[in-house]
């Protein structure tokens, strides 16, 4: 009984690393698609112009996807190799995804992210995460990382991000995060207000 047992665990424990592991592929994959598409968007531009960008990439992806189709179908074998490789991806990015808050060296503090922000941002009410994931490159910082790995990290700092935000000097919105919420925490104001009192 005690066999079976461990043999049922350990079964549950592989399938979890596998479901786990496929949805952290998947959801880079898609990451990294979408901020593809969306970096065709050109801002120097309006109307349909601006859109014409995305559009040929989303037709780019498309062909590529009909190709595949059309190749596993003429080689119904060639499906056995992609199971293959997702299996082997998704069982790799399975064994890291319940790790990875313990093994990612610790990130800056909250409050130093919230003053990069207002720093992207200038002088307007709201940023785009493009808009700031490129302000961090420019600085050295974030190298490799998607619109979608920056998100994560803000939300991971309860740094709300909305999924329609319109900044200044762009036509359309997109994801970003708003001045309104980056007001500082009431332990950063109150160390704010004791330093403001003893100056005095």
């Amino acid at each position: 009984m005690k066999r079976r047992l461990a043999l049922w665990a350990a079964r549950t424990a592989a399938a979890d690393r596998l479901v786990q592991g496929s949805a952290a592929v998947w959801q880079r994959r898609a990451d990294a698609l979408t901020a593809w598409v969306r970096a065709g968007r050109r801002d120097d531009l309006s109307g349909w112009r601006a859109a014409l960008g995305p559009v040929l990439r989303l037709l780019m992806l498309g062909a590529v996807a009909y190709v595949v189709w059309a190749t596993v179908r003429a080689l119904p074998w060639l499906m056995w190799l992609l199971a293959g490789w997702w299996l082997r991806t998704a069982w790799k990015a399975g064994r890291h995804t319940p790790e990875a808050p313990e093994e990612e060296p610790a990130g800056p503090d909250v409050e130093a992210v919230r003053a990069l922000l207002l720093e992207a941002m200038g002088e307007g009410d709201a940023v785009h995460l493009r808009t700031v994931l490129a302000h961090l490159q420019q600085r050295g910082h974030g190298e490799g990382w998607t619109v979608g790995d920056l998100r994560a990290r803000l939300e991971a700092l309860h740094i709300p991000v909305h999924a329609k935000v319109k900044a200044p000097g762009s036509r359309s919105p997109t994801r970003g995060v708003r001045r309104a919420d980056l007001a500082p925490s009431p332990a950063a104001a109150q160390e704010a207000s004791t330093t403001a009192s003893t100056a005095a």
